[in-house]
């Protein structure tokens, strides 16, 4: 029994074989539909895993950012503090300078002044000492330049001439 009532040839189908192409269309579609399923349930998997993969290691990444970023406004941070307390120190390192230059002037300032207080101490003393033995060595000097003997003790002219 042919399904068009026209003879066509071979394009004319027959029902039986139709209907066994039908089943066995049936058969193997019910045989394959688990199969397909599992396929899709695996490629699901699969797009949800790298899907899951990519989510993870995006937010990785900006976490990995955001460690970046905190490590570096710590770091900015750091360098400020180290520069401040090399400027502090290096103020306060001018600052001793200062002092103890300060100190030093003041002290050889003092130094000065009891070497000059001494100095004047030990001149007025000799003076004093010499104003004593002025006449002995005014007299001994004269007789050394003149050659002959000056003074109190020399005998004078007068008597020599006599």
């Amino acid at each position: 029994m042919d399904l068009i009532p026209v003879e066509i040839g071979p394009l004319n189908p027959q029902v039986q074989d139709l209907a066994v192409g039908v089943l066995l269309f049936a058969v193997c579609f019910l045989c394959l539909v688990p199969l397909l399923r599992r396929m899709n349930r695996v490629l699901e998997a699969r797009e949800q895993a790298t899907d899951g993969v990519t989510a993870q290691a995006e937010q990785l990444r900006a976490l990995a950012e955001e460690k970046r970023a905190e490590a570096e406004a710590e770091l900015a941070d750091a360098r400020h503090d180290a520069a401040r307390t090399r400027q502090r120190a290096e103020a306060e390192g001018a600052a001793l300078i200062a002092e103890a230059r300060a100190d030093g002037i003041r002290e050889r300032d003092e130094l000065l002044a009891q070497a000059a207080t001494r100095i004047d101490a030990d001149l007025t003393a000799a003076r004093a000492e010499l104003q004593d033995y002025l006449p002995e060595l005014a007299a001994e000097l004269a007789s050394r330049v003149l050659g002959e003997p000056v003074g109190p003790e020399a005998p004078t002219r007068a008597a020599d001439a006599v």
